[in-house]
């Protein structure tokens, strides 16, 4: 048994068990890992894979077992690696963040231009998806840190902390009626089109909350994934907008106006992601931190290597 039969048994798992995407993944041959995977289950004296022919169909229940250890193994053993790099370079290497657009072009500019002042050695990737999306690439290993809203405390695997609340906001084009109301209510709201987030995106579970609680069913003629988009679409005058307020810069927006909705819609909050006993490099809890000055660094080891229900919540 060696490591490397480990990584193509998790590659085909990875690829939808088909061992040609596996090969391709690991610059391989297919044969190459299919002589592999029969050589490690017949060290092991089970069948890892279903097989119908030569193509894999399913995996066995003691080869999800074995998976799951292997898995463990290989996390284990690049948390070696990221050891070893931390002592050997302690100021360079790669941070990888996954996160959504909102955050990505309003809540982390200012992080981002401190950390790369202070790391100029690192090299920092912002991956953007939806929060499934970024939950996923977490857990893969694709991504060292993940920072949504939605979704990111579903995973068993990961650990979560709360960074900060935020609140929507309602954005118009100038002289529309609702500017004119004395008291903003989800009841006049809902009399205009409105134009927000895409389910998976920035609370909007929250803004769906606010209106059943009411009894009010609205008019969304359109969903986008991020901010800018919603806000192009209420310039042009097809609707209201309902976004996060951190998306509304009014030096920037002077095409439009803003609504507070925080006593509308419950507030929502962002977390960040870590697969649960990771080794993060140094620099990795000085960016947290910067993004979330109360998650220090002994506050996200012990929630990594001694999680606890209110950590992944």
């Amino acid at each position: 048994m060696n490591l490397q039969q480990l990584r193509y048994m998790r590659e085909i798992a990875r690829q939808g068990l088909k061992i040609s995407d596996a090969a391709d993944a690991l610059y391989t041959s297919q044969p190459g890992v299919s002589k592999q995977i029969k050589l490690l289950e017949e060290e092991l004296g089970i069948e890892i894979f279903v097989r119908n022919g030569k193509r894999i169909t399913a995996i066995t229940e003691p080869g999800k077992t074995i998976l799951n250890i292997a898995q463990r193994i290989l996390h284990d053993t690049d948390n070696m690696k990221q050891v070893s790099e931390e002592f050997r370079a302690q100021d360079s290497g790669t941070l990888t963040i996954a996160t959504t657009h909102t955050q990505a072009r309003y809540a982390l500019p200012p992080v981002v231009k401190q950390f790369i002042s202070r790391y100029p050695k690192v090299r920092l990737n912002l991956n953007q998806g939806n929060p499934t999306q970024i939950a996923q690439q977490v857990l893969a290993g694709e991504a060292d840190i993940g920072i949504a809203t939605e979704s990111l405390a579903l995973y068993d695997e990961l650990v979560t902390l709360p960074c900060y609340e935020w609140h929507h906001c309602i954005i118009t084009p100038p002289k529309h009626p609702l500017l004119a109301e004395k008291k903003l209510t989800l009841e006049k709201v809902v009399q205009y089109p409105i134009i927000t987030y895409d389910f998976a995106f920035s609370g909007r579970n929250k803004i769906n909350a606010a209106f059943q609680a009411k009894n009010l069913t609205p008019n969304i003629v359109l969903t986008a994934i991020d901010a800018d988009v919603i806000k192009t679409y209420v310039e042009l005058g097809l609707g209201i907008g309902i976004v996060a307020q951190m998306a509304f810069i009014p030096e920037r927006d002077k095409h439009l106006r803003m609504l507070n909705a925080a006593h509308l819609i419950q507030p929502s909050t962002t977390k960040i992601a870590i697969r649960k006993n990771e080794y993060l490099r140094g620099y990795s809890y000085d960016f947290v931190e910067l993004f979330a000055p109360q998650l220090t660094r002994a506050i996200i080891t012990e929630a990594l290597h001694n999680p606890k229900p209110g950590n992944s919540k």
